[in-house]
């Protein structure tokens, strides 16, 4: 049996493609089989090829029902799975607080080194307020220099 890819120029005669289950007639030389370069074909008898087609139709009717199963289930657990997820995303946008870029949200209240209580803002608001006590003296400092 000779092997060949989809798309090629073959000799006339019967092909199969094992991947697709598929029997292709080609009627001359010269022509093209179906598919793209990765289709693998197989050059077959008639004779065979007459044996085939009704023992793939035949495994066809056979699984047909198990196939109409699995796809049912398949159905079932993507709406179970789909609106349990849906739920969740819809949840986890009502919990999560608003995304605003440089802010860090934790639960309780910020404490400095010293364990005390921080401001509103953070230690941000704390450390600003401490620079400005500290110009505030040095500015302080400066007057009571001058005079």
């Amino acid at each position: 049996m000779a092997r060949f890819n989809g798309g090629s120029s073959v000799p006339g005669g019967t092909y199969w493609n094992p991947r697709g289950w598929s029997v292709t007639p080609v009627e001359k030389d010269g022509g093209r089989l179906p598919g793209i370069s990765s289709d693998r074909y197989l050059r077959i008898h008639w004779l065979v090829a007459l044996l085939l087609a009704p023992l793939l139709g035949g495994l066809f009717v056979v699984f047909l029902p198990f196939i109409g199963f699995a796809m049912f289930f398949q159905w079932a657990f993507g709406k179970a799975t789909g609106t349990a997820r849906e739920g969740v995303r819809d949840l986890a946008a009502t919990v999560a607080p608003g995304w605003r870029p440089g802010e860090v949200h934790m639960t309780g209240r910020a404490q400095d080194g010293k364990g005390e209580q921080l401001p509103a803002g953070g230690a941000g608001e704390k450390a600003l307020e401490d620079v400005a006590a500290e110009v505030a003296r040095k500015r302080a400092g400066e007057n009571g220099q001058d005079g």
